[in-house]
């Protein structure tokens, strides 16, 4: 869904659009002008794996054929990392010339799809202006939202904006859940799916009504009508994905996370085992805080913070330290919040990812508990 050239440089790109917006400021296109939509692939890149959404205004009389894309970033940006993941990273809107557009994307092994509009002149008009008008003002900045605001919903906004007769809809029925939609894209990449529904919290297990992925503006797209005349005129395949060039990983599989989850159980060491259960407790501690610092809906009320519990540091304190009363009550506390994490998970999306965790978690504290009494045994018979 998101895109950045790596080729050519963010400064480039910003100046190359500034170019372009005030050559087409003050154009009227012509009869033979098309407006279209782009629909781009999965990349290889997290970034890229979820596809892109872009404009193109194609007008030969004009000798116009620009890209008005919404999803470029900067890497550069100060404190970029730290932006992202608050929700306060702007995006912005720049343009290129279909050729070097449709170029990268060849050279990125990604499907390229065009939709063109049947739009009237007059609408055709409006949204031309519309986007040069975006470019060439501060409105060409946005501030980036995973699902409410990106290349796929700003692209959905402006086409809405000279429809008389429709609006751009996602189509129904709607998936169980935004995981739902969202896991299928993740299956080759197996940590990053991983991750990703670690650090989602409560709100990609809602209905997924919002349309905000661009094969879903594509699907959308083909069945959508102005009046009673389809809004698609033309599909053109620009590109098709080579599947044989897709990269596969020999260690991004579950099989690594299931060997390493098996290493920490054969292993049965006492000090294997708490450094995990402390490092699942840093990862509780670290989900709790993005949830209060993010401003991104989708990382809000973690409960995957009941899986990697922070009780879980407390609980190796006091064992080391032989407190009886309260390693009982933290170690009660973290076997029934485990529990009630395993019955709620077990209706969601992501269950099977993380049932291995459940499995390690819960053996670790029966661990935890027999020697932790075994250890106060011994030391009451050497009174």
């Amino acid at each position: 869904m998101i895109t950045i050239t790596q080729k050519v440089s963010f400064l480039f790109v910003l100046l190359f659009s500034f170019a372009n917006a005030l050559f087409a400021q003050g154009y009227r296109l012509s009869d033979q002008a098309k407006i279209s939509v782009i629909t781009c692939g999965s990349g290889d890149q997290l970034y890229s794996i979820f596809g892109h959404t872009a404009v193109r205004v194609h007008d030969t009389a004009r000798d116009l054929d620009i890209v008005f894309n919404y999803g470029t970033f900067d890497f550069n940006t100060p404190n970029f990392y730290l932006k992202f993941v608050k929700g306060d990273l702007d995006y912005l809107l720049t343009t290129t010339s279909f050729h070097q557009f449709l170029y990268e994307y060849q050279q990125d092994n990604r499907d390229v799809f065009e939709q063109e509009l049947a739009l009237t002149a007059e609408q055709k008009q409006q949204l031309f202006d519309k986007l040069t008008k975006n470019v060439f003002s501060e409105e060409r900045f946005y501030r980036y939202k995973f699902i409410d605001k990106n290349c796929t919903t700003m692209a959905v906004d402006k086409v809405n904006e000279v429809l008389n007769k429709t609006k751009i809809e996602k189509t129904k029925p709607y998936e169980k859940s935004y995981r739902h939609v969202l896991n299928p894209y993740l299956d080759n990449l197996f940590y990053e799916k991983l991750g990703i529904n670690i650090i989602f919290g409560h709100r990609p297990d809602t209905e997924a009504c919002q349309l905000f992925l661009p094969i879903e503006f594509f699907k959308s797209l083909e069945i959508a009508k102005e009046g009673s005349k389809p809004l698609v005129a033309q599909t053109i395949t620009h590109n098709i994905q080579d599947k044989t060039k897709i990269k596969t990983s020999w260690w991004n599989t579950s099989y690594t996370l299931l060997f390493g989850l098996l290493l920490v159980i054969v292993v049965n060491n006492r000090r294997v085992d708490n450094i995990y259960l402390i490092l699942c407790g840093i990862m509780g501690i670290f989900l709790l805080g993005v949830g209060l610092y993010s401003l991104h809906r989708e990382v809000l009320w973690n409960y995957n913070a009941l899986l990697f519990n922070p009780l879980y540091i407390p609980l190796v304190f006091f064992f080391w330290n032989k407190k009886t009363a309260q390693f009982t009550k933290m170690w009660y506390a973290s076997l029934v919040l485990l529990l009630l994490y395993t019955i709620y998970l077990a209706f969601k999306a992501h269950f099977l990812q993380l049932v291995p965790f459940i499995g390690v978690n819960a053996i670790l504290l029966y661990r935890l508990n027999k020697r932790f009494f075994l250890s106060t045994a011994k030391i009451e018979l050497t009174k």
